[in-house]
């Protein structure tokens, strides 16, 4: 007989709806959203022997290049040295679907003393009020009570970077549903003139004294807004803006990437327990602080028919995809690139979809 944490571990959007009658909905594919159907998988590019390569977010550069900045760790911490190992890369393309040539590292842990001393992680790469901004989260003792947000800026893709001598954004008081971390920013300019970050946290109670077999504590998303970029970021009275625990079966969410388009704010995350723990999240907000009934954003390999060998015991998230961001040029999303596990070193590596008018 299946044991329960390897039923959940392998769950299927059909076993779910049949055996899990306490989920929101019914038949997936009336929730396929419309920018699912844009998907087409592309691949998986910069592999990179030795390393895990993990959050990969890309911006077309005045040189009409697509530029890449993402993190990686050695692969010998397996898939746990993103919380005490990261370190924050830039590579660089002629197109979206050519070669990547890696640059250089450009945050890397600063050690003993500093904010970010063990990891810096979760880059997302915008263009702010003409500067280059990097949005990214570090920690100092290797665990995930210390993630905070940070930002570093530059003039150029190619630096220099102007790192920050301390977080963007605070965890709340103890007892607060955010009072462990922030981490996974997710950033947008109002068309106010406003600056708003959104953010992943938890309750630390909650997440130490949980008894889910997958996934501890309840990940919800807050939201920050500044008059200035560089803050200060005031969180918003109606925190989060984005929960999901009342669904029941501990659903959850993380990974979000924001935008607007014609009006709306628009959210793209990893799924974890709406649907089940394979796919991505697309929802739609008018004000960007009330959010729309999720859809599914996008699915796991096999739904793709990516053909992969089977995987090693030490891969526990094979098959799906996470930390999406998407690609604009000439204002439009072209690209949504990914993270996945796997690949020709068996360890993590971008997959690229293209996103069809």
């Amino acid at each position: 007989m299946m044991k329960r944490r390897d039923f959940i571990e392998q769950l299927s959007m059909a076993s779910a709806m049949a055996l899990l009658p306490g989920l929101a909905f019914g038949n997936p594919n009336d929730h396929v959203s419309a920018f699912a159907k844009k998907l087409k998988p592309v691949g998986r590019k910069l592999e990179m022997e030795g390393y895990y390569v993990w959050c990969n977010s890309p911006i077309e550069g005045p040189d009409g290049r697509i530029h890449v900045f993402f993190s990686r760790w050695i692969a010998s911490k397996k898939m746990g040295g993103w919380i005490n190992g990261s370190e924050i890369c830039h590579a660089v393309a002629d197109t979206p679907e050519s070669e990547y040539k890696f640059l250089e590292t450009i945050l890397a842990p600063r050690g003993p003393g500093y904010w970010d001393a063990t990891t810096c992680h979760n880059p997302s790469i915008k263009v702010v009020d003409g500067k280059y901004c990097l949005f990214f989260m570090g920690n100092s003792n290797g665990k995930t009570n210390t993630k905070r947000i940070g930002l570093a800026t530059a003039d150029s893709l190619d630096g220099p970077w102007t790192r920050p001598d301390e977080p963007l954004l605070l965890p709340g008081p103890e007892g607060a549903w955010d009072d462990h971390c922030t981490t996974n920013p997710a950033f947008v300019k109002h068309p106010n003139g406003q600056y708003w970050l959104f953010y992943k946290s938890w309750n630390t109670k909650e997440y130490e004294t949980s008894t889910d077999p997958l996934v501890k504590g309840n990940r919800k998303y807050g939201l920050a807004i500044a008059d200035k970029l560089e803050g200060p970021y005031i969180k918003y009275d109606g925190n989060p803006v984005i929960d999901f625990s009342g669904r029941g079966n501990n659903a959850q969410l993380e990974d979000a990437f924001v935008w607007l388009d014609r009006g709306r704010f628009r959210m793209l995350a990893r799924d974890m327990g709406v649907f089940n723990h394979q796919y991505g999240l697309y929802m739609e907000s008018k004000t960007g602080k009330k959010w729309g009934e999720p859809e599914i954003g996008y699915f796991n390999a096999d739904y793709y028919h990516i053909n992969q060998p089977p995987p090693p015991k030490y891969l526990n998230k094979y098959g799906r995809f996470e930390r999406p961001q998407l690609l604009f040029q000439n204002g439009k999303p072209t690209y949504m690139f990914t993270t996945s596990q796997g690949g020709k070193y068996m360890t993590a590596s971008p997959f690229i979809f293209k996103i069809e008018s």
